[in-house]
């Protein structure tokens, strides 16, 4: 078979010009890599002074190919294509333009030369796979933009723009024009100029102080906590201060092979890949449906929820109206809406430019009529099943044909709600996440009648908004607050058991959750779930008894930060510290359900907790909630503080082994009938199967 020409070149006058043309993303997959150092060894022996590199389609070359991470290296690698480069007798110039990252950045990094169009952005996102760039980028980087903007970069893995990067002297030139002749004329001004073969490696270091380092790694030891690849970008980085090119090279090639073999960066890894799967819809047909065009979203509640909400789609340019019925709480929601920008603004996320904009589209109303024509409506009203149903009652009377209405609701039957609209087509979930603006996941609840345009329709604009979509189907809680609950109960039982609130929390943080259970719950409100409980049936109710000590909590008006008491006290800056009330209140709780106290070990309190979430996602799974486990593993990290060097509770489930985790949970159920191990659970255990290899099939 003869392979695809994704390297085409020709010369134009003295210049040979190459060009890259790999839709969608430019990656240096090996048959790039191939062509690319052959054209480059040819490009010696022709008639040209110089060459230009460059890509077609939107952007530059966005990096390594991931998929050849866990493969063995074929010739040529990124190290032998970079050495071609490197020893060219001819200047080569990097023509940049979309995005230049990771492997594509380390390339440009061997050209002579650099230009970039105005709009580019570069960057080293490699930290955010657990991994360190491992092409040289370690060396080079910083000998163009000095030590600390490297250490910034490659461990924030954000990207700059094309000015930053010509202040930092990352780029040589800015060209405003068509990038290919841009790039011509700019590389023929080089030669005008008798310009040298300039190699980035041979720049001369300027090192910092000694304490430099010792002092940075503290500075953002707490930032990385946990993370493996941190410590060796810095370490890298020393290298390129103290030693010469070539040692740090070696050095950087053995590091980047210890990150690609850890744990973490295969869990890392493991999210990169979900968040593709997930938009990936599996029960739709194929082709599938054609997205309903969106052009104006109403969103139906001022309060945090609908003014993030607003927030969100303000920022990717859509108009928004905003209706509330009382005037008061209408302009609260808008004050709301411009500290959240104010806020982006103070962090250097957002301009005030931007926020002027933004705040310039949205419309503000206390009059459902204002809603008619609107292409998506979002409700974000109190979560009440009889209030939302009025709701929807009322837009289903209003909006036009082929309008889609969404609910924002955390655990509420779609379904029900649907079914008090003529149209239950048109309805779904959108459950967004708190603060909305900020947090990633977005649940896409499909219901039972949900038409596939307006599920296609969601999913599509999830990305406009910059949102992690995951599709779940109708359930209490859908995917993430349905997993929350046995999580919690196992939080309270251990409670109840003998520990206290800041032993789980920091059991739990030291594991690498973002915040413990106990203030989880005083963050989002203690009145949540009593509220949510108390539309609970008989039965359900009966189950739920072990969340009495929340439910008292409440009733002593403890209701969490909001409150400035809940599990803990909480000062001005909301700064938490224990409360002997709780205590005695837990010990009372302990004593009313015949519970001797005991110590608890970290160890338990981490394998009851994550157990409970591994348990519940099983049977989540297996009843078709979710459409793969990886979704569940993106509702946990970008939504509920997993920690994603874990990979999610059912990607760590498949490392520690299912006939493992099966085991514990057998154990568990002996010990306590609330323990009941989900049906997939023993299936995948006696079968050596794994959740990332279950399908629905099965």
């Amino acid at each position: 078979m003869i392979p695809v020409r994704v390297i085409n070149y020709k010369c134009i006058g003295k210049i040979g010009v190459i060009a890259i043309d790999h839709p969608p993303l430019n990656v240096l997959a090996h048959v790039v890599r191939k062509q690319l150092l052959d054209t480059i060894n040819a490009a010696q022996h022709d008639n040209s002074a110089a060459l230009v590199l460059y890509c077609t389609g939107k952007t530059f070359i966005a990096g390594a190919d991931i998929n050849e991470f866990d493969s063995e290296p074929v010739e040529p690698t990124l190290r032998t294509l970079f050495a071609g480069i490197i020893h060219s007798k001819k200047i080569i110039v990097a023509a940049m333009h979309g995005t230049a990252l990771g492997g594509g950045l380390e390339l440009a990094l061997c050209c002579h030369y650099r230009c970039a169009q105005p709009a580019s952005k570069m960057g080293f996102p490699e930290v955010k796979l657990g991994l360190l760039p491992g092409a040289g980028g370690t060396q080079r980087l910083p000998r163009l933009v000095g030590v600390q903007m490297a250490l910034d970069m490659m461990l924030k893995g954000h990207t700059i723009t094309a000015a930053q990067a010509m202040q930092h002297n990352l780029i040589d030139r800015i060209v405003k024009e068509d990038l290919p002749q841009a790039a011509l004329a700019y590389t023929q001004e080089l030669l005008d100029h008798c310009q040298p073969l300039r190699l980035v490696h041979n720049i001369e270091m300027h090192s910092p102080s000694t304490s430099f380092f010792t002092t940075y790694r503290k500075k953002i030891a707490r930032q990385t906590q946990g993370y493996f690849s941190p410590s060796k970008i810095i370490d890298c980085v020393e290298d390129a201060c103290t030693l010469s090119f070539a040692e740090g090279i070696k050095n950087e090639r053995k590091r980047f092979m210890q990150c690609v073999v850890s744990p973490q960066s295969g869990a890392l890894r493991h999210l990169f890949f979900a968040q593709r799967h997930a938009r990936k819809i599996s029960h739709l047909l194929s082709p599938p449906p054609t997205p309903r065009s969106i052009t104006s979203v109403g969103i139906i509640g001022g309060g945090t929820m609908g003014s993030g909400i607003s927030t969100c789609f303000l920022s990717a340019g859509f108009p928004v109206t905003l209706l509330e019925l009382e005037q008061d709480i209408l302009a609260r929601g808008v004050r709301t809406i411009q500290t959240n920008y104010e806020r982006g603004i103070a962090k250097g996320k957002v301009t005030e430019a931007h926020k002027k904009e933004c705040m310039q589209r949205l419309i503000t109303t206390t009059d459902y009529a204002h809603l008619a024509e609107c292409d998506l409506i979002i409700e974000a009203v109190f979560e009440n099943l009889d209030i939302k149903k009025k709701v929807f009652t009322r837009l289903d009377a209003l909006c036009k044909p082929d309008a889609i209405l969404a609910s924002n609701t955390s655990y509420q039957n779609i379904d029900q709600i649907a079914a008090a609209t003529r149209r239950p087509q048109d309805v779904l979930g959108m459950h967004f996440f708190s603060p909305a603006h900020i947090m990633q996941l977005l649940e896409v609840v499909q219901g039972k009648e949900t038409a596939p345009d307006i599920l296609a329709t969601i999913m599509t604009i999830a990305k406009k908004i910059k949102k992690i979509p995951v599709v779940a189907q109708v359930c209490f809680g859908f995917i993430g607050n349905r997993m929350f609950e046995p999580y919690l109960a196992q939080m309270h039982l251990c409670l109840l058991e003998g520990a206290l609130p800041e032993q789980i929390d920091q059991a739990m943080e030291k594991w690498g959750m973002a915040m413990g259970p106990c203030a989880v719950g005083d963050l989002a409100g203690l009145d949540i779930g009593y509220k949510m409980r108390e539309g609970l049936s008989a039965e359900q109710k009966n189950e739920a008894r072990i969340f009495s000590l929340s439910d008292h909590l409440v009733s002593m008006g403890r209701l969490g930060r909001k409150s400035q008491a809940g599990f803990y006290l909480y000062d001005a800056q909301n700064k938490r510290r224990s409360d002997p009330e709780v205590t005695r209140l837990i010990e009372s709780e302990s004593e009313k359900y015949g519970m001797k106290r005991r110590s608890i070990n970290d160890d338990e309190i981490q394998r009851r907790l994550v157990y409970a979430l591994i348990n519940e996602g099983a049977y989540i799974l297996g009843e078709n909630i979710a459409q793969r486990s990886s979704d569940i593993d993106l509702v946990y990290v970008y939504g509920y503080g997993f920690p994603p060097y874990r990979g999610g509770p059912m990607y760590y489930a498949d490392q520690i082994g299912i006939k493992k985790i099966y085991a514990g949970m057998k154990e568990l159920s002996e010990q306590d009938p609330l323990w009941r191990p989900a049906p997939l659970l023993k299936e995948l255990a006696e079968s050596n199967r794994s959740f990332a290899n279950y399908r629905r099939s099965d």
